[in-house]
């Protein structure tokens, strides 16, 4: 009976411990009762604040609203209205703004120049490359070029060759002029065939018109015939000795023009719809930093290279009198490619890619900066083309742009959480901590007097198995381990 008679008077003293509270904070009480007081402060000097308008002791600035948007009598307010609460916008004051870092830009239209850079390679024009070689056998009795790198002339003497058959030959033609001459005036079918023929034979053997003329007016044959240069250019490559046996086909010197160059580079094939040939192009060879050579691109592969996944391209570039441009040097080219259209196009840095998607940051005023996702297009000249999302005028942040994106979906997954889908999660409509601190301990009081738990009895529990109790000592059943009093 006294047991009963205790927890009724402890029930009714939470009762009126209970009231007490209903009655400071019941309908009569207004939390947030009284408005936020319209402050101001400097555009430049975010840190000055002022609870009237007027002007910055510092710079001499009008002093413009800070909470602007959440008093509609402002100018500013008017004409700029604050985003509604169901969307992703976020508000940071300004002074954080200005500690951000954060910059904008109006989003406009602007030509996006494409510029397509990659390595190459100086290599020789193989139109101007020219191998000498004989078609006759014989012996090299004299050399005239005899080393490599020597620049020589078209027609230029490198050899002189000694060959049976050609000596022989060369009797033979004058065997078959003197008896042409012999029948001048007659029947003179069969001598014609037999000098023609033998002419032939010369000129199939490369013996030059001059050299044959020559030799009708020398009257005599050599021993040997002097072998010229077919092309003016460098020795590159010479394999003649003096008093060499030489066959027919074997190469003997390797003379290659370098007047002109080809700078081979590959491209990845996302870059090829870029490149037609008869563009422009820059070369820089990393050898001489800060110096460019300009060339055409005349050539583009129509096959894609299986392994690199490249599509290979050539420039021709006309070297200098010295030779700057070297067989096997190292370069790095620049092609600019013009869009084929003016479009609306944002700063590189202002988008946030996230894989999915692409967004840039809004800059709605008043302190509201929202995410907007975008499709983007070409890219060039530190400019990417923004196919939807984005209209001209519009204001984007450039900088800093991944402390809002985070801020706002910090504030997307707080409002999710407590059920309020987007909700602005500002410093003004933050809830007061004092007031949530009553609320929470007006219910605690409310709930410890109408729930009415039973006694536990069971003082004894084990510490390994804690959902073992007991009214008295011994052994869990479980681990078996010795029960313990509560505490």
């Amino acid at each position: 009976m006294k047991r009963h008679i205790s927890l009724l008077l402890i029930l009714l003293a939470l009762l009126a411990v209970g009231g007490v509270i209903l009655a400071c904070n019941g309908p009569g009480k207004k939390v947030h009762s009284v408005q936020q007081k319209t402050m101001y402060h400097c555009p430049m000097h975010p840190s000055y604040i002022s609870d009237k308008p007027g002007d910055c002791p510092i710079c001499g600035m009008k002093l413009v609203p800070i909470n602007a948007d959440q008093h509609g009598s402002t100018a500013d307010s008017a004409s700029s209205q604050a985003p509604s609460a169901d969307d992703h916008s976020v508000r940071i004051d300004p002074v954080t703004v200005q500690n951000m870092g954060v910059t904008t830009e109006k989003v406009q239209k602007r030509p996006i120049i494409k510029e397509i850079r990659a390595g190459a390679m100086v290599t020789i024009d193989e139109t101007k490359l020219s191998i000498v070689s004989t078609k006759i056998m014989g012996w090299i009795d004299r050399l005239l070029v005899d080393y490599t790198g020597k620049k020589v002339r078209k027609g230029q003497a490198l050899f002189e060759l000694y060959s049976p058959d050609l000596v022989s030959t060369q009797e033979e033609y004058l065997q078959a002029l003197r008896y042409a001459r012999q029948l001048a005036g007659n029947d003179m079918s069969g001598a014609d065939q037999l000098l023609a023929s033998t002419r032939r034979r010369l000129a199939n053997w490369d013996i030059s018109e001059a050299q044959i003329q020559q030799l009708e007016q020398r009257g005599s044959s050599r021993k040997t015939l002097t072998i010229h240069s077919p092309a003016d250019g460098i020795v590159l490559e010479k394999s003649a000795v003096a008093g060499q046996n030489i066959m027919p086909g074997i190469p003997l010197y390797k003379i290659a023009d370098l007047s002109k160059v080809w700078v081979v580079a590959n491209v990845y094939q996302e870059d090829l719809p870029f490149v037609k040939t008869g563009m422009e192009a820059t070369v820089e060879l990393p050898a001489q930093p800060g110096t460019i050579y300009h060339g055409t691109v005349n050539y583009v592969s129509p096959v894609l290279d299986p392994a690199s996944k490249t599509v290979q391209i050539r420039i021709e570039v006309k070297n200098t009198e010295d030779y700057t441009l070297k067989p096997d040097m190292f370069a790095n080219i620049v092609i600019a490619s013009p869009a084929p259209v003016t479009t609306i196009a944002v700063p590189e840095q202002a988008v946030i890619h996230t894989g999915l998607r692409s967004v840039v940051i809004l800059d709605m005023g008043n302190g509201y900066y929202r995410p907007q996702e975008v499709r983007l297009g070409l890219s060039g000249n530190g400019y990417v083309q923004v196919l939807d999302g984005l209209s001209e005028n519009q204001t984007i942040v450039t900088s800093s742009q991944f402390l809002i994106d985070s801020e706002s979906n910090l504030k997307t997954a707080i409002g999710q959480m407590s059920g309020h889908g987007s909700m602005p999660m500002s410093q003004d409509s933050a809830p007061d901590h004092e007031e949530m601190t009553k609320n929470v301990h007006h219910d605690t009081i409310i709930n410890a007097a109408n729930t009415s738990t039973p006694t536990d009895t069971k003082q004894w529990i084990c510490t390994m198995c804690p959902e073992v109790k007991s009214d008295k000592p011994g052994k869990c059943p479980k681990c078996g381990m010795n029960l313990v009093k509560k505490s």
